[in-house]
């Protein structure tokens, strides 16, 4: 039937507003009608801009829709190179920097027979005197000796210690996958890398699997994920309100947050060049505890065969494998 361009196809708008999830009684009012009336008339006018407000309605339903699938793609991708990641840790030897209330101090982390060991090389930025480096020295042999000449049981106690840690801290980050919601918020460029900005928000409904992952219900945050590698380049979240930690008498408050960044060391492993943590909580429920560190990871390199090649005590680096950024060092 001809309608001098004044009847809207219905096939149109009954096939948009059902891709928009409608109810079959919407989409029902479209299916049994089409629109015939004089373009001159009000009600034209008033059925005309219903018409065209639910089609864009439902055009940005759908572009809110594929947004979502993407923001999960990118999250499904970065969990597969994060796991990458943690099972790479123990192939690398690294320094180590840490920085609290307490003072600076730096260590050579060097994998020892199943689990690493840390020897102090600096205090403040300083290389240790001569008799602190010799006193270190003897002890890292030690351990070596020690380490070499264990009992079977031993060593399966302190490796499985050191997996069990490494456990623990995985799933942590897991947790930051699955507790979460997460949207798109844009895209930037950070520290060189051409990244994806994502805003996370506390899931309805989650269940934290163990204790660490309690604080997390209490938590949003962002990540900046790498367009090319989906590698986390950094993350940062903090508390938004108080979470009480079940078996622990703790409440952690708003004023806590946690920010880490992480830097290529191969074609696809990126491990952690920076952690950072401030922490606002009452022990007991009520006795105030803050906390605050600032940890540096660099001098990156793989673990000799025999785990037991060990870094020169005599001096700091001067060049690290993996320097980091001027802005993270100036910290």
């Amino acid at each position: 039937m001809e309608t001098d361009g004044c009847e809207l196809n219905s096939e149109v708008v009954v096939t948009t507003a059902r891709s928009a999830g409608l109810s079959a009684d919407a989409v029902g009012h479209y299916s049994n009608s089409t629109i015939t009336k004089d373009p001159r008339s009000k009600s034209f006018r008033v059925s005309l801009i219903k018409t065209v407000g639910m089609i864009a309605a439902a055009f940005v339903w759908l572009a809110s829709a594929a947004a979502q699938d993407d923001a999960a793609t990118i999250i499904r991708r970065s969990s597969e190179a994060n796991n990458r990641d943690w099972a790479a840790v123990p192939e690398f030897d690294n320094d180590e920097r840490d920085r609290n209330k307490d003072g600076d101090k730096t260590y050579a982390v060097t994998m020892l027979n199943g689990s690493p060991y840390e020897r102090l090389v600096a205090v403040n930025g300083q290389p240790l005197p001569a008799a602190e480096q010799k006193r270190e020295q003897q002890k890292y042999d030690k351990e070596v000796a020690e380490r070499q000449h264990e009992s079977k049981e031993k060593r399966s106690r302190r490796i499985a210690k050191y997996e069990a840690d490494r456990k623990r801290d995985h799933t942590l980050l897991e947790q930051l996958t699955t507790a979460f919601n997460f949207q798109i918020a844009g895209n930037e460029v950070l520290n060189g890398y051409k990244v994806y900005v994502l805003h996370a928000t506390p899931r309805k409904g989650y269940k934290p699997p163990n204790r660490d992952s309690q604080v997390l219900t209490g938590m949003e945050g962002t990540l900046w994920i790498d367009q090319q590698t989906f590698q986390w380049v950094k993350v940062e979240a903090h508390v938004i309100h108080s979470v009480r930690i079940e078996g622990f008498l703790a409440e952690v408050e708003p004023g806590t947050r946690f920010e880490v960044e992480k830097r290529p060391m191969t074609a696809d492993i990126w491990l952690a060049s920076h952690f950072s943590m401030k922490s606002n909580a009452k022990v007991m429920l009520v006795i105030p505890h803050n906390g605050e560190e600032d940890d540096l990871y660099f001098n990156y390199h793989r673990v000799a065969n025999n785990q037991q090649t060990t870094h020169s005590l005599s001096s700091l680096p001067n060049q690290p494998q993996h320097p980091i950024p001027a802005a993270i060092a100036e910290r």
